[in-house]
């Protein structure tokens, strides 16, 4: 079993940043992949980063160059720092953990969830 908490979210206006935070704990075998989603009002969860256990990261097009995801492994804690962000990026983010290592980790099925932390960005 995995556990994933997350936290860091809140309000900002238009061009701000947020970093967004998930501690981890349960088997780190669970966890090959870990990844960030994220859900709006009205539409379906999407995909926004992912990260496997050597570092390799992947991110969706609509947040490269403005999002980073990263991992502190001794920490057990996965970040995703957002900058330049938009109304459009306004969602309930979510944490989430695989136990199937990809080398994309946008790809694999997730098994384990975090509650989810707000995210609103104001114009």
């Amino acid at each position: 079993q995995v556990q994933l908490v997350e936290s860091g979210g809140g309000s900002v206006q238009s061009g701000g940043s947020l970093r967004l935070s998930c501690a981890a704990s349960g088997s780190s075998y669970s966890r090959r992949c870990m990844g960030w989603f994220r859900q709006a009002p009205g539409k379906e969860r999407e995909k926004v980063a992912g990260i496997n256990s050597e570092g390799r990261t992947s991110y969706v097009d609509s947040v490269k160059g403005r999002f980073i995801i990263s991992q502190d492994n001794a920490k057990n804690t996965l970040y995703l720092q957002m900058s330049s962000l938009k109304p459009e990026d306004t969602a309930m983010y979510y944490c989430a953990a695989s136990a199937n290592w990809a080398v994309d980790c946008l790809v694999p099925w997730y098994h384990y969830w975090g509650q989810g932390t707000q995210v609103t960005v104001s114009s």
